[in-house]
Formats: C-alpha cells, structure tokens, sequence
C-alpha cells in the first residue's frame, strides 16, 4: 500500500510558483497495479520521483507497507566507472539481493555479451537501457514504478522484457505512466488522473482512460480559444 497524505509540490524559478501536487491525498492499494494519466507537464514523473524517494515533497508525506522500486529502467544511478557487472553487483548490495543470482539474471537477460565486463562509459545508450532494464527486473520489489519504459532491442528481446515483466506484475503493484493507452489497459487494473495538481484514482483504467481523454479535448478547446 501506497498513502499520499496532504502531499503538495511546488516548483518556482524565477519568482514564478506552479504547484504540481495540491494537498493530495490518495491511496494505491497493494498489488494493484495502477496506471497514472495527465497532460504533458502536469507532474506525472515528478510525482513518481517523489514516490520513489529520489524527491522531496514540499510539503505533506507518502507512507508505504511494502518496498518501491526506483523508475524501472533508470540508468542514472549507474557509475560510468564500473563495468556492468560491478554496477550490478553493487546496487544487489544496496538491496540486500545476492550479488552472484543477480549478476546471472542481468548478464543473460541483457545479452551484452563481453560488454558486460567493460566499463559502462563505453556503452550505446540502447545498452545501458538493457542493462537497466535487467537490474530493475532482478530485484523483487512490492510496487514497481514505471516512467515511459519501453524495451530496446529487436522484437525477440521486447518479447523477452514483456514476458519477464508481466511475470513481476504477477506477484506485484506497480504505478505505470505512458501516452500509450493501449499498453495501460493491457497492464493496469486501476488509474489515477493528475490535472492541476489534483489527482483523482479510479478502481476502473477504462474510467481513469475516459476522464483523461476528456481533459485532454477539454484543453485544445481552450487552446484554440486563445489562439
């Protein structure tokens, strides 16, 4: 379980205030997985990062029973340095996993061959997405947080992703922001609006899907008025 109690996030730059959060409060229950609509620039991934822990509310708190993991596939905690393997094997540490099953998982699910071995500075951007994606995979998390992930790789390694994330969703919640509709109904049995700060959760995606849509018409209508 997830409990956004009186949460509020305000950003300002340059004396100018936009409020992200506005006193939410909200619940997402455990294991259930939850998929979380707003228009472009309404603080989605913000709100993940603040979930997550890597960002601080204004002001307010998020309480859990459960472990969250970090944006799945964020490679941002990664040393440059170190080679994948001693990435992975460091952040099995940090998370109580046996470094040596994780290491396994990543280095065949990745499939960077020696790469696995060298520093990650030497990597294409599609690599580290793959090594990220397999680290975020190896560790069993209660809720997993998904921020616009979507596989690299030909389509027997998208099948591979699909298949190893469908089987963590099994046994897990997870919180999903992505533009593709289609992919929250496969994924998501709930959904949760954000529109100026306000965040309103449906038990129902297809009624989270309907409210969105209804946002998004209702803001090109008043696009076009101010044009």
């Amino acid at each position: 379980m997830i409990r956004l109690q009186n949460l509020t996030k305000i950003y300002t730059l340059d004396g100018r205030s936009k409020r992200i959060a506005d006193n939410i409060t909200a619940t997402f229950p455990t294991g259930v997985s939850v998929g979380l609509l707003g228009r472009n620039g309404a603080g989605k991934s913000s709100l993940l990062r603040m979930i997550s822990g890597a960002m601080l509310p204004t002001s307010g708190q998020i309480l859990s029973t459960g472990t969250i993991s970090w944006p799945v596939g964020f490679a941002g905690s990664f040393h440059a340095e170190l080679t994948g393997e001693q990435n992975t094997r460091f952040i099995a540490r940090v998370y109580g996993v046996d470094s040596t099953e994780m290491r396994d998982f990543v280095e065949d699910f990745a499939e960077l061959g020696a790469h696995f071995y060298l520093p990650l500075r030497t990597y294409s951007s599609g690599m580290k997405s793959r090594l990220a994606f397999g680290v975020s995979m190896a560790v069993p998390f209660d809720t997993y947080l998904v921020d616009e992930v979507s596989a690299v790789g030909d389509a027997s390694f998208k099948a591979k992703s699909n298949r190893v994330f469908n089987a963590r969703m099994a046994n897990a919640g997870a919180v999903v922001v992505s533009h593709s509709m289609s992919m929250l109904r496969k994924t998501c049995e709930a959904g949760a609006v954000l529109e100026n700060g306000k965040l309103s959760y449906f038990h129902d995606i297809n009624d989270a899907i309907e409210v969105h849509s209804e946002n998004m018409a209702r803001a090109k209508v008043q696009d076009r008025k101010a044009l």
